[in-house]
């Protein structure tokens, strides 16, 4: 399938490492032009030497702090300048602090929320004035937790639901502008991010690492945890140009996970 990739310009927020790094990957592989971002200089020369080694398009970085509207205009500017006209935005950011809803006060809500969704509502605006032009697509990254709530996770599980929210209303009003919205959430996928998760969760019930993953794995009708490669795989052609048609969606990829339709 060709998914008429080569050429374009993208932006993928948080693509340092984990998620967004992979996506930022499998798009620079199929010929796209990728801006990465990520407040951590030292992190994007490394995960920029390690992507061009497989990339036929070209692959940049601008450091940049997305809970800063400053920084995200800069971003996009610059992203403007090097590769000329932005046709895809894969919106990404780690995820808040873990807890429950007595642990969090009106600074821990806000700073969420900055991250969470005001930093995609923020890069959104910024390249629509070049999607509007020629359309393109925008892609929102979740999590499991818009179908399903996670245990322990109640910032996350609040802001990803608003996630889903803004990409359906998007997608209904930029159709005309022929941009395609969409949201993908993960399941477990094995990151940095998802061990950090489940080390926490095992010294808070007292047990060892493998002993939550094993419980977690119970859960996983695949029996093993996803490769970010497997996840950005769908990603990457949710804002291909093998895309024409599907907007407005929510998919998990989670291995069957998710109970929930």
């Amino acid at each position: 399938m060709d998914l008429k990739l080569t050429g374009k310009t993208a932006i993928v927020l948080a693509s340092s490492s984990g998620l967004g790094k992979a996506i930022a990957a499998e798009l620079a592989k199929e010929g796209a032009n990728v801006m990465l971002t990520s407040r951590s200089k030292d992190k994007l020369e490394t995960a920029q030497k390690e992507i061009r080694k497989t990339a036929a398009g070209k692959v940049e970085y601008t450091v940049a702090d997305i809970t800063d509207a400053d920084s995200i205009k800069n971003l996009v500017d610059i992203t403007r300048s090097t590769f000329g006209p932005i046709s895809i935005l894969v919106n990404n950011a780690g995820g808040p602090p873990a807890g429950t809803f007595e642990d969090f006060d009106d600074t821990d809500w806000q700073k969420a929320f900055d991250l969470t969704l005001m930093s995609f509502i923020r890069t959104i605006r910024e390249v629509l004035p070049d999607l509007k032009v020629n359309g393109g697509h925008i892609l929102n990254n979740a999590s499991s937790s818009i179908k399903q709530p996670i245990d322990g996770l109640t910032l996350s599980n609040v802001f990803r639901m608003g996630i889903s929210g803004l990409s359906k209303s998007l997608s209904q009003e930029l159709a005309p502008h022929r941009i395609l919205v969409n949201t993908i959430g993960a399941g477990r996928i094995e990151t940095e991010r998802l061990l950090q998760l489940d080390s926490s969760k095992a010294e808070k019930q007292g047990k060892t690492q493998q002993e939550v993953t094993e419980g977690m794995l119970q859960n996983i009708p695949f029996g093993r945890y996803g490769k970010p490669e497997e996840f950005a795989k769908v990603a990457t052609f949710l804002v291909s140009g093998a895309n024409t048609y599907l907007t407005g969606q929510s998919l998990l990829v989670d291995g069957g996970m998710v109970k929930a339709f």
